[in-house]
């Protein structure tokens, strides 16, 4: 979804970028300014200023204090029945974080699972990313910067409950043992969390705490059902689209058809007489651009109220792209000198015994997330409450304090449960906030002082952008009989998706966007020249699920099979003597999909053929072994048996869901209609009719294993979507013998 990153030099890019004081220098509250009773009694957390009301007081935290955090009292609130509720400092948009994080916190503080529940933070301070400074639910970093967090939260909490208990006792606290939500102390006493909670509060709250040994998890590492699989398998889960605020009313927005053309002319006589509809309003939209919206008392009446309008539009002052002239313009690009990433020496290339050259071709795509964009508005006088799925909620926040002229204090973010987003939900202009603050400000102006649901439709969210960039990849390999590469020579055509966004002031470097190239060479020890254009085209583009690595892997991992198959050396043991032992997980990860599939040992069904890939991305290694043939001229992908190495797993059946989700996904972009195209300026596709993503009858069968490890996780939520398109692609090069050059497949 978002960027590989260094991590060092990220939180201080953000927050010079955002105009923030640094993390450290972030207002930490006094431990009473967070103290908040329940209403029945409790332990409650969250009760602190928003963070822009913080930084604005100017106050620094005390020698040695806790940053919000830090705090557990701003995360674990504890029932007088012993329930435990924890708050997630991410948007759960499907990838598992609302069971995940709970479960970590659950851990250290020795809660009963059975009755650990969770729910979702908003812009307050402690629901920062620790590590960058800023709220952020992306880059597969939830679980790898929270662990630690997330560890010492629970057992700070846990602390304080001892505490409590000791004094009510009168007893040293190191008498004390807890487990499973229950305190234990000398002479069979016992003390529940719920009992305990209310006078746990007021303890002072422990800067330094022992955590567990990794061998006494009895929570971390256990095959967890999801907290919210209950509510989402019955239907009753709420998301945002389905938030209901009183006397709330709908919007929905004509937007232009070609990115940023404005309003000609507006007949919306027939758009009012709708009955429902309350009010059309022109507003201002996302670069540059302008738009209508219909304002209703429901989702039907503002959907009839837009058709009913009679819009021109004005596109003369932008570019109308089309999809094959922009490839023979990229095209025509690889031939010319460019950025350079790496520069290896081309001379050898020149004699090389034996050569390849290739070109890849990959279209725009869209997110297409099962739910589509959408956010809720409420304002009042110096106030705006928003409801919506966001993956960086002060981004959003900022934004809509910006719109409607309001500082960031006054605006807070409800984090809504999300279905999907892959990325979309995070949008430098914070594009769909924006316009519903824009509706909800343009209504109130017009008398209707009500909440405001913006709801963007699915061909309003296909259509809209933004998207993965197109790609065009050109190589040229020089090799031997042995398959040893003397010298690779290879261009990248593509638009830089972190250009304007709070990300490029670190991540584009030399002229070259870092997620454009991320995946490229390594973990292959070859000698390479790495050459990059990136085009300004007038399509919105953003980081879509894994990222560059969503069209490097493809390209490096094809290719090395290319050779392999070349050279007549099978491609597992090719790419075991390419990475040497420099690169154990990757060898591991591999080894252990090839040892799981049969591979090499197993006879495959008639007109079958085995298809091998691995790749790291965002510090996680996924291999995948897949049988595969082809029906009908079309290519079918039967079985995907994979290795992960994403180090200590914090809940297998999390893993495993995440892995077979993006390999779904990376299976969708192979079939055809896969592709977001353009005509005149307009996008072609509109909904899943003609924007492909994979049924269930496509769905291969799945096995997923992963190689144990005690170090500290890394991401899972988008590594196993790289792998899968190139492993599928060189199983269909087995059979046909000719590799398959682009996204979707074409086998022609």
């Amino acid at each position: 979804m978002l960027p590989n990153i260094d991590y060092n030099e990220l939180p201080r890019a953000l927050q010079r970028l955002l105009a923030q004081p640094s993390t450290d220098e972030t207002a930490t509250l006094p431990r009473r300014s967070f103290l908040k009773m329940a209403g029945a009694g409790g332990l409650v957390l969250g009760a602190f200023p928003h963070l822009a009301m913080a930084q604005a007081d100017g106050v620094k935290p005390p020698a040695g204090g806790l940053k919000p955090t830090q705090q557990p009292l701003a995360f674990v609130q504890i029932a007088p029945n012993g329930e435990v509720t924890v708050t997630i400092n991410r948007l759960e948009f499907g990838q598992g974080v609302q069971t995940g994080l709970p479960m970590i916190l659950a851990e250290e503080l020795d809660a009963d699972w059975a009755l650990v529940r969770s729910r979702s933070g908003t812009n307050d301070a402690a629901y920062a990313d620790p590590l960058f400074g800023m709220h952020l639910t992306g880059g597969s970093n939830s679980i790898k910067n929270s662990f630690t967090q997330y560890r010492e939260l629970g057992a700070r909490a846990r602390a304080m409950l001892l505490s409590a208990a000791a004094a009510r006792w009168k007893v040293d606290v190191a008498t004390l043992r807890t487990q499973a939500g229950t305190v234990f102390g000398p002479g069979g006493r016992k003390l529940g969390y719920g009992e305990l909670a209310e006078a746990a509060m007021a303890m002072p709250v422990p800067e330094k705490v022992v955590l567990k040994d990794a061998k006494n998890f009895r929570i971390i590492g256990r095959a967890t059902t999801r907290l919210d699989a209950r509510a989402k398998s019955s239907g009753r889960q709420d998301f945002g689209i389905d938030v209901r605020q009183p006397g709330q009313l709908t919007a929905v927005v004509a937007h232009p058809p070609v990115f940023g053309a404005r309003l000609a002319s507006v007949d919306d006589g027939a758009a009012r007489a709708v009955k429902g509809v309350k009010a059309v309003l022109r507003i201002p939209l996302d670069r540059g651009a302008e738009g209508v919206a219909v304002v209703a008392d429901g989702y039907w009446p503002a959907k009839l109220g837009r058709d009913a309008l009679k819009l021109q539009w004005d596109a003369g002052a932008v570019e109308k792209v089309d999809t094959d002239r922009q490839l023979a313009h990229y095209r025509e690009l690889a031939g010319r000198p460019g950025n350079r990433k790496f520069d290896a020496d081309m001379a050898p290339l020149a004699d090389a015994p034996r050569k390849l050259e290739a070109e890849f071709v990959f279209p725009y795509l869209a997110h297409a997330p099962m739910e589509p964009l959408n956010c809720t508005v409420k304002l009042s006088d110096g106030r705006a409450e928003l409801w919506v799925g966001t993956q960086s909620a002060d981004l959003d926040g900022q934004a809509a304090a910006r719109t409607l002229k309001l500082d960031p204090s006054q605006v807070k973010v409800n984090v809504q449960m999300a279905g999907g987003g892959f990325g979309r939900r995070f949008v430098g202009s914070s594009d769909f906030v924006v316009e519903a603050c824009e509706i909800a400000k343009a209504a109130r102006a017009v008398g209707l002082d009500a909440p405001v649901r913006l709801l963007w439709s699915r061909e309003d969210d296909i259509k809209g952008g933004y998207y993965r960039p197109m790609h065009l990849h050109r190589a040229r390999i020089g090799f031997d009989e042995r398959g040893k590469i003397l010298a690779w020579d290879h261009v990248i055509v593509g638009q830089s998706i972190t250009a304007g966004t709070v990300f490029a002031g670190m991540m584009v470097k030399d002229g070259i966007d870092a997620t454009a190239v991320e995946g490229m060479r390594d973990p292959y020890p070859v000698p390479m020249r790495l050459t990059v254009h990136h085009p300004q085209v007038n399509v919105p583009v953003l980081w879509w699920r894994s990222v560059g690595s969503t069209h490097t892997a493809f390209v490096m991992e094809t290719l090395i099979d290319e050779i392999a198959r070349g050279t007549k050396q099978d491609p597992v043991a090719y790419r075991m003597q390419l990475f040497g032992d420099k690169h154990p997980r990757h060898r591991a990860a591999l080894q252990l999909a090839v040892d799981k599939s049969g591979y090499g040992k197993k006879k495959l069904a008639d007109g079958r053929a085995w298809g091998v890939a691995v790749h790291e991305s965002f510090e996680s290694v996924v291999a995948y072994v897949v049988e595969a043939s082809v029906k009908d001229g079309q290519p079918v992908l039967h079985r995907v048996t994979s290795g992960v190495h994403c180090n200590l797993v914090v809940n297998p059946r999390s893993v495993e869901a995440q892995v077979q989700g993006a390999a779904v996904m990376g299976l969708s972009t192979c079939l055809a209609g896969s592709a977001i195209t353009l005509k005149d300026g307009v996008v072609q596709q509109g909904n899943f009719g003609d924007f492909t993503v994979a049924r269930i009858t496509q769905v291969p069968e799945f096995d997923i294993h992963i190689v144990p490890s005690a170090d500290a996780p890394k991401g899972m939520g988008e590594p196993g979507l790289p792998p899968l398109a190139p492993a599928f692609a060189n199983a269909i090069a087995q059979l046909t013998g000719k590799p398959l050059r682009q996204l979707p497949f074409n086998l022609a």
